[in-house]
């Protein structure tokens, strides 16, 4: 009998043999009749060995680089359990006949929900306001007056799927005006009829809230530099749960210090896990999430089950949306891999 079809997920999803999260799909490959198992250790690098073996992988957070790939005459696919791939060298996929997919879409909601209530908690103080109540500081409740979003200019960088549900989200919200960068997108195709498309330095120096929600490219790196963030206004916040290396750390940091920024949410950072004695840790004026604000159930089942269906569908004959390397699909070499793992 040839050998069943095995999908592989990083060790990172279990603990001694238990799911970490609460549902992520893996009933839909069930039902396909595919085998599934977590790698037997956890690796940051994903090594050629251990990827021996396996048709398709699900990937949470390990790299996979050229040398991963070394040994994938076998694998297929990866499905990257999230919609980065800045951990992943696409090139290397593509030379290795690797299909690489991201969650299209699965997180849209969930980012755009917990962008929002960044928002919310930045602009009305609420971690100063349970400070100084834990501390018996009610007489100082004068000094910490909120804002609301009503009346002001979000700035969003980026308008992808999480960019265009924030989008939305904000409709009940009587914002001043969407201001939106983007180099890549026109706005009539978007149906975002609510939204301006201005240049960065305008949108830098209009925003009340500046969000950052574009991937981290070549061309994203280092975007928010000292002089993109000192043309934000003294009141403004600045929301950052895309990628750590387009925000210019040490200079928000000495920026928030100062005052020149008012404050800052931060889910991403330049490296993670971070440092001891970070900057970030001695201001009061800025939240921090270990890339895990939007982390919730819903988000988990969602990623997950878009994972899933979209190497059943491959694997099936389809191709299914969230493909990254599309040029992969004109080399004889991948397509000789999936015609023989069909067969199976």
């Amino acid at each position: 009998m040839p050998d069943p079809i095995e999908i592989g997920l990083t060790a990172d999803f279990h603990r001694e043999g238990k799911l970490l999260y609460k549902e992520i799909g893996l009933g839909i490959l069930g039902e396909a009749g595919i085998r599934h198992h977590f790698l037997e250790r956890h690796e940051p690098v994903l090594s050629a060995a251990i990827l021996e073996g396996i048709d398709g992988l699900i990937c949470l957070a390990p790299r996979i680089t050229q040398e991963s790939l070394a040994n994938s005459g076998r694998l297929v696919a990866v499905a990257r359990f999230g919609v980065g791939y800045d951990a992943v060298d696409v090139n290397a996929c593509t030379e290795a006949d690797v299909a690489l997919f991201i969650a299209k879409g699965a997180v849209d909601y969930s980012v755009a929900e917990a962008i929002l209530a960044w928002m919310l908690a930045l602009g009305h103080r609420m971690v100063k306001k349970d400070q100084i109540t834990r501390q018996g500081q009610w007489k100082e409740k004068f000094r910490w007056m909120g804002s609301e979003l009503r009346r002001k200019v979000v700035g969003v960088i980026g308008l992808g799927g999480i960019g265009r549900q924030l989008v939305r989200l904000l409709e009940p919200f009587e914002v001043a005006q969407v201001l939106a960068y983007d180099p890549y997108v026109q706005l009539a195709a978007l149906n975002l009829a609510a939204v301006r498309l201005v240049p960065l330095p305008q949108l830098l120096r209009s925003s009340d809230y500046l969000v950052v929600c574009c991937p981290l490219t070549d061309e994203t790196r280092g975007l928010l530099g000292p002089q993109e963030l000192a043309l934000m206004k003294s009141t403004a916040y600045l929301v950052n749960t895309a990628r750590g290396g387009i925000v210019d750390e040490q200079a928000l940091a000495s920026l928030l210090r100062s005052g020149v920024i008012a404050g800052a949410a931060i889910d991403v950072f330049a490296q993670e896990p971070l440092l001891e004695h970070h900057p970030f840790f001695d201001l009061e004026n800025v939240l921090l999430a270990p890339h895990a604000i939007a982390w919730t159930d819903e988000l988990f089942e969602e990623i997950g089950r878009t994972c899933c269906r979209q190497l059943v569908s491959l694997f099936g004959g389809g191709l299914p949306d969230g493909l990254v390397n599309g040029e992969v699909w004109q080399r004889p070499g991948f397509h000789a891999k999936l015609t023989r793992l069909r067969a199976r």
